[in-house]
């Protein structure tokens, strides 16, 4: 029973993860890794920090030490150098003082000397420590960047997918019908061209009627007239027109032979 439960669990689960992930938002998606590899570095530099600043107190210490051995080194020394010349005086008393002196210092010596010597071990593993946590967080740094190079690339390319399926739906919807109350574009260019074809018909029809041909007429009287209009102002102007008397008589044929088609059906 329980393991049939577990087993039904694991199921909701992996069916849910599946839902949310075919439904997520690969935006959202990209800038939560990013968010995510943006605070892994920043826990990585503050590690790093945490190990340089502890060789630099390492470092600290270790300077503060070998100044105070040099200082109590010097101290030994001249406690030394003074009981020598208070043995040369004779002064038992001032020879005992500063040789209990001086083997203050050379006991004192010797404890500062191991722990200058413990604090370089100290301070060449933290070194190590240190070089090593700052190539870390500059190769985790280079990493970072590629991501961030990478997202840039995947928005690109998540943008031309968006574009190219908006643009796939638009060529869909100019070839099939998207919806009962909407057209299609070849259903509107079939109107379109019903309508063109039958008002050229109807241009023919009336161009071969009498009203046509009076038309036709009229504006052949009228073409007449401004030519002679024309020639009268050449005239006028003391200019020639020979292609005006050529061009009249053509005109006039026309004229007549225009008026000659349109009687000959009223005879009819």
């Amino acid at each position: 029973m329980i393991q049939a439960l577990k087993r039904w669990w694991n199921y909701l689960g992996a069916k849910l993860g599946g839902e949310l992930e075919s439904r997520a938002d690969p935006k959202v998606q990209l800038e939560q890794a990013i968010n995510e590899a943006q605070d892994q570095h920043r826990r990585l530099k503050e590690q790093a920090a945490n190990v340089i600043a502890n060789q630099k107190q390492t470092e600290m210490r270790l300077n503060r030490a070998m100044e105070e051995l040099e200082k109590i080194n010097r101290n030994a020394r001249q406690a030394v150098l003074m009981a020598d010349e208070a043995a040369k005086k004779g002064d038992e008393a001032k020879v005992l003082e500063l040789t209990s002196a001086a083997e203050a210092f050379a006991n004192r010596l010797v404890g500062i000397e191991q722990e200058v010597e413990d604090l370089k071990a100290l301070h060449l593993q933290s070194t190590q420590a240190s070089d090593q946590a700052k190539s870390a967080v500059a190769t985790n740094s280079s990493l970072l960047q590629k991501k961030l190079s990478e997202k840039r690339e995947l928005l690109n390319q998540l943008d031309q997918a968006e574009m190219q399926e908006q643009m796939n739906t638009a060529m869909a919807s100019l070839t099939e019908s998207v919806g009962a109350d909407v057209p299609s574009l070849d259903q509107v260019r079939e109107k379109i061209e019903s309508r063109y074809a039958k008002a050229k018909g109807s241009a023919e029809l009336e161009a071969n009627s009498v009203e046509g041909r009076m038309l036709e007429v009229e504006q052949a009287a009228m073409n007449t007239e401004a030519q002679a209009r024309l020639s009268e102002i050449r005239s006028q102007l003391g200019l020639e027109s020979p292609t005006a008397e050529v061009e009249a008589p053509a005109v006039e044929d026309t004229v007549a032979e225009t008026a000659t088609g349109t009687a000959e059906p009223s005879a009819g």
